[in-house]
């Protein structure tokens, strides 16, 4: 591991470097023992500033805080400190800058492109309990939490004031980890990303230095001051620092609430019935697209008996004069492209189970292939090109003879490919590898993104030079080196 660490981080002598591996490490044991004894004195360090129980080197809770939802192996790091306020996270965060120890914010492991493994070794900052609402707001529509906060956390706190946090990437994740990879999720087309709806946020640099982005305490919901310091962190993936507040947007539950399901004849039909939709100004809350292998796997495993066909999920919000409004407009768009009748959820209980159908898609998936492992990858196009990538995709999958149910949040371009693969069958694993490769370049084609709101990661690096261009990098890079300059902060992630 050390070994690997001094390789990888550029400190291994280039006269040891040439020789055998063998000779290497026999040369690097004196090395191994002094990382040791560092590895002692910093867990020494950690401990008085988090405490015994704030501090863990055991085997089990490095791997529970090395791997996430995707399929990248797991990286544990070499110890995972547990601070309770941002005055802990800036003391630890001291420390690991002394030493030169990388350091990975955790939340609650649920991201999809590997960022929360410690590919170089190191501290893994586990931000569970940092986990109150400090500053609600509601006749200013807007909030404070620290990291530990989910998103229905958050939501169970609001219930008796009238307000929500819409932003759902289905998942119950941590809000500074939604803002780390600027997630989105079924919400998005009418109440916008995270990258909207975020305000300010606190963060503590690799060196330990606390700021704020927007100002100390700032939560006006515009500035034109200076340089938007909060976007540049909002889907930094912990690159550049650990968030460890976040003052959020809030909006007032809607008056109504209506979702219905409808059925398409083809992929084409269902898209184009999408970009008609928004292009008629309907204000839909929620326009998702499911596949008819992704539709049939959602009625199996939530025993539903939706048509197995090419499908839309949609919901509405509003007053009760709007949604027959845009009900109407929505019904005539769909009957024209050839739908079915909407199938209504009227009530709350059956529109928690069709959202829950949704949400359940990835566990769905999964239980196509029993046995097998899920990669989830996403892109996100331009509107008008949606139809077509979305057929291609589709026409990809059923050529290359593989399993990957389409769903997507299609009303702002992005959808979803849950690859089901047996991981031990080398020649499916590179075709799902060069499939999911096609899928992004096939949305850089047309002007998208290789990733709408899963992140950059370890997966999509290579990508993410194809789509902004070697300049555009080069700058993210000196940024990171002005901020980050060891490159302690979640090394070998996005760039």
């Amino acid at each position: 591991m050390a070994l690997t660490f001094l390789r990888q981080s550029g400190r291994l002598c280039p006269i040891i470097s040439k020789c055998s591996p063998v000779l290497q490490f026999s040369i690097l044991k004196r090395s191994y023992a002094v990382k040791s004894r560092t590895l002692e004195q910093v867990v020494s360090a950690f401990r008085s500033v988090v405490g015994d129980d704030g501090v863990s080197l055991g085997q089990t809770v490095r791997e529970q805080h090395g791997k996430d939802e995707s399929v990248h192996k797991c990286q544990p790091p070499d110890v995972v400190v547990f601070p309770r306020s941002v005055e802990e996270v800036s003391a630890l965060a001291k420390i690991c800058h002394h030493h030169r120890l990388p350091i990975i914010p955790f939340g609650t492991g649920t991201g999809l492109e590997g960022g929360v493994g410690a590919v170089k070794g190191g501290v893994c900052f586990s931000l569970r309990m940092m986990d109150q609402v400090l500053d609600l707001h509601p006749e200013d529509f807007d909030v404070t939490v620290e990291p530990g906060v989910t998103r229905k956390g958050l939501n169970s706190y609001l219930r008796n004031t009238g307000l929500w946090f819409p932003v759902d990437p289905g998942a119950d994740a941590s809000l500074c980890g939604m803002a780390a990879t600027s997630a989105s999720g079924t919400n998005a087309v009418r109440y916008g990303t995270m990258r909207e709806n975020v305000l300010n946020l606190e963060v503590v640099l690799a060196d330990g230095t606390i700021i704020h982005t927007a100002g100390k305490g700032r939560r006006a919901r515009k500035t034109s001051a200076g340089y938007n310091l909060t976007n540049l962190f909002v889907g930094s993936e912990g690159t550049l620092g650990v968030l460890t507040k976040a003052t959020l947007r809030l909006y007032g539950l809607p008056e109504g609430v209506a979702s219905a399901v409808c059925s398409f004849p083809s992929v084409q039909a269902a898209v184009d019935t999408t970009v008609q939709v928004l292009q008629a100004g309907v204000p839909i809350a929620r326009i998702e697209f499911l596949d008819d292998v992704m539709i049939d796997a959602c009625n199996r495993f939530n025993s539903l008996a939706y048509p197995v066909a090419p499908t839309l999920f949609l919901e509405f919000h509003g007053s009760s004069r709007s949604l027959d409004e845009q009900v109407s407009v929505t019904e005539e768009i769909a009957k024209d492209s050839g739908g079915s009748d909407f199938s209504w959820a009227d009530d709350e209980a059956k529109r928690a189970r069709l959202w829950k159908a949704r949400h359940d898609a990835w566990y769905a998936a999964l239980a196509l292939r029993p046995g097998c492992k899920a990669y989830a990858t996403d892109v996100c196009v331009p509107l008008s090109r949606m139809p077509e990538v979305v057929v291609e995709t589709k026409e990809d999958l059923i050529r290359n003879g593989l399993t990957g149910p389409i769903a997507g949040h299609v009303g702002d371009g992005n959808f979803h490919c849950l690859m089901v693969m047996d991981p031990n069958d080398p020649d499916e694993v590179l075709r799902v590898h060069q499939f999911t490769e096609r899928l992004a370049r096939r949305a850089l084609a047309v002007d998208g993104t290789c990733t709408g709101e899963h992140g950059v990661g370890l997966g999509k690096r290579s990508l993410l030079r194809e789509e902004v261009g070697p300049l555009a990098l080069e700058v993210m890079q000196g940024l990171k080196a002005t901020l980050d300059p060891k490159n302690l902060m979640n090394p070998g992630k996005v760039l």
